[in-house]
């Protein structure tokens, strides 16, 4: 069975750290709400981490202004929760079915580059509702949930502090405080740029603090922490919520699960073939930055590994014949080809394959058989078009009767996602997708990961069955010396399960027995297991979602699946994005805001065929019209319906399903938001016909 590696190792790729939002009132002429507080309260829970980052600004200038919250959050997290205030209101943010408005970014060529370079690699957009007059305060709650980087027991997390690309001014105080739990026993840690950090460790919990007054924003925090290296093996936690937007069960879980990094830990050797895009639009940048990185594969290629290099453009050259044995003789040779290469040609994309796969059939599956392959474009010459091409790879794959691992690296915006994205998700690899100065750091990273395989296709079986549901990453990710599985998935009952790790190495069966509790009881700590869930499925589904084309029946079905987990578990995603919520009074003080007075109770039937009632309940004397807007999977608008209020009771707005033009509506996917003077609920219903 094909296998895949998880797709959220994304998080460890990438070196981008998470950056304090801006307050943008014009980015071309540089101006900015200014920034006055920030506090980050980061809770780890083994290597899970939630940061919630409270900023406050402050309007200083005469005008009254409206600005759009721009918040990068790092690759591969999560944003989970939002909210803000002027003048003492609290407005809690929904995520719907929308894709946010990036208008301010624009095409990238019109930001300027200070401000471009500061908000990658993600940032999360909001519209505020409401103007700041001059003084006025904004304060701005932002949490997102992100799986920490990971290496042979030492855990890292980046919090970007330096504003100063932003505002030159100091700030009135700075503020990180960091709670750490831990199953294994956390044997150091240090704040590597902040020395005078307050830092204590009982073993199980630890803690960083360190504040600041009247000075500039103008240094990141990173800090790390060891773990201990003797306890390994599988780790878990689970929590039963009270109420879930599904019939999947109430209970979630996520595990993780570590091999051995001693050297009593066999690796299984590599036939590693890297295959280097040299077409003319590589070159400069990314040229030398992909030559670097295979210079620091070759140079951390493992004793027993074989190993080849094709570069190609239009023509297509092969280092060697056939995979060559790791030596200092051939690492040498690697070296000095790789130097030579240089930019320039079309694009054969078919060819560099017809050179790479044949050399594998003189492998086999005890080792771990890797490609790792660089592009920048879409193929120009030999086999061009997508389905041809990708069926051509497949056969000649399968041709060569052995397990391949493929990994694309598609550079810049020009390539060709569901090309790359289909052949690895063919044939047991993953696709990324990078920006032009990306390429060295992202590949070598990646290879660090993947240096000593220790298990490969890994599955696993779980007694009772069927015990557990809906698990992800599916499949499994092999496993390697000094990484981790990160495992999440659903359940019915509480009980004790045994997990079985099935995989193999050596070309020999292998066998990891664990045990593991499902709780029977709803835990404060780990509610944020239902988020590590939705974002591990929502992963998976985006890896299908792009093996389809664009607009396809397919990809919008997938598409509208990842949306409803998007909205239902919190978890932003690409297609959908944070819109205006609920406001309504509240000390700045206060933790938490105070009841809503409108809830939404949902449209009943759902599903339905042809009408619904779309009802809700207004808990407070308010009069004046309610309205409903109704959108399509794509966000379009199709219908608005209104009613009148007056004061307390339920209200019901009965939809016929047919657009604004009268057109009856098909199956699928429809989202709502009901609003009542500042108040925004957001919901979504299913057509059935």
């Amino acid at each position: 069975m094909k296998k895949t590696l998880l797709l959220c190792i994304l998080v460890l790729l990438l070196s981008y750290l998470s950056a304090v939002g801006v307050a943008v009132i014009d980015v071309n002429q540089g101006q900015f709400v200014r920034l006055s507080e920030t506090t980050y309260n980061v809770s780890i829970e083994n290597q899970v981490a939630l940061v919630t980052c409270k900023e406050t600004f402050v309007n200083d200038s005469d005008t009254n202004v409206s600005p759009k919250l721009v918040f990068p959050i790092p690759e591969g997290a999560s944003a989970t929760f939002l909210r803000w205030q002027i003048n003492d209101v609290w407005h809690t943010a929904v995520i719907s079915g929308n894709q946010q408005d990036s208008s301010i970014v624009g095409p990238p060529s019109n930001l300027p580059q200070y401000f471009s370079d500061y908000i990658k690699p993600f940032p999360i957009m909001y519209n505020f509702n409401e103007a700041m007059s001059d003084s006025d305060t904004l304060i701005v709650e932002l949490t997102y949930v992100q799986l920490l980087n990971y290496s042979f027991g030492n855990v890292e997390l980046n919090l970007r502090n330096n504003y100063l690309p932003i505002q030159l001014v100091p700030l009135n105080h700075q503020q990180i405080n960091i709670d750490i739990s831990s199953d294994r026993t956390i044997e150091s840690v240090v704040a590597d740029n902040h020395p005078a950090s307050e830092i204590t460790n009982s073993g199980d919990l630890a803690m960083i603090s360190w504040a600041e007054n009247n000075t500039t924003a103008d240094m990141n925090f990173d800090c790390h922490y060891s773990l201990n290296q003797d306890q390994l093996g599988l780790w878990s936690m689970s929590t039963i919520l009270e109420t879930v937007p599904d019939e999947l069960g109430s209970g979630f879980f996520t595990f993780i699960a570590e091999p051995d990094p001693s050297n009593n830990t066999e690796v299984i050797n590599k036939v590693f073939t890297l295959i280097i895009d040299r077409s003319g639009s590589m070159y400069g940048t990314k040229i030398q930055q992909a030559k670097d990185a295979a210079n620091y594969i070759v140079n951390h290629l493992n004793e027993g590994d074989k190993f080849n290099i094709i570069s190609y453009s239009g023509n297509v050259t092969t280092l060697w014949p056939e995979h060559m044995l790791f030596s200092t003789t051939t690492k040498n040779q690697a070296m000095t080809y790789i130097n030579n290469i240089s930019a320039d040609g079309s694009t054969n994309i078919s060819g560099a394959f017809d050179m790479a796969v044949p050399q594998f059939t003189s492998a086999n599956d005890s080792t771990a058989n890797i490609i790792i392959f660089l592009t920048d474009g879409l193929p120009t010459s030999g086999i061009t078009e997508q389905s041809q091409l990708i069926q051509h790879i497949d056969n000649l794959i399968t041709q060569s009767e052995r397990s391949l691992f493929l990994f694309n690296f598609g550079i810049g915006n020009d390539v060709d996602r569901v090309l790359l994205s289909t052949l690895a998700n063919n044939n047991q690899g993953l696709a990324f997708f990078l920006g032009n100065d990306q390429v060295e750091n992202v590949i070598t990273n990646f290879y660090n990961l993947i240096q000593n395989p220790v298990l490969l296709n890994p599955v696993f079986v779980v007694e009772p069955t069927n015990a557990i549901t809906e698990v992800y990453p599916d499949p499994l990710p092999n496993l390697y010396k000094g990484s981790q599985m990160i495992v999440s998935g659903r359940y019915q009952t509480s009980q004790n399960v045994t997990i079985h790790l099935n995989g193999t190495a050596f070309g020999q069966p292998v066998n990891y027995t664990y045990q593991m509790n499902l709780a029977d009881t709803v835990s404060s700590r780990y509610q944020f297991l239902s988020k590590i869930w939705a974002k591990q499925k929502i992963e998976y589904l985006l890896r299908q979602y792009y093996t389809y084309p664009e607009g396809s029946e397919m990809a919008l079905q997938i598409k509208a699946h990842i949306i409803e987990i998007s909205v239902d578990y919190g978890v932003m995603c690409v297609f959908t994005s944070f819109s205006e919520g609920v406001g309504n009074e509240e000390e700045i003080s206060q933790d938490s805001p105070t009841p809503a007075p409108l809830k939404l109770l949902g449209n009943y039937p759902n599903p339905f065929n042809p009408t619904t009632s779309i009802r809700f309940e207004v808990k407070d004397n308010i009069s004046g019209p309610a309205f409903i807007k109704i959108y399509n999977i794509k966000g379009q608008l199709i219908r608005v319906l209104g009613i009148r209020v007056n004061g307390k009771g339920n209200y019901e707005i009965v939809w016929d399903g047919c657009d604004q033009a009268g057109k009856k509506m098909a199956t699928g996917v429809y989202f709502y938001t009901l609003s009542l003077k500042n108040n925004i609920l957001s919901g979504k219903m299913l057509m059935l016909k």
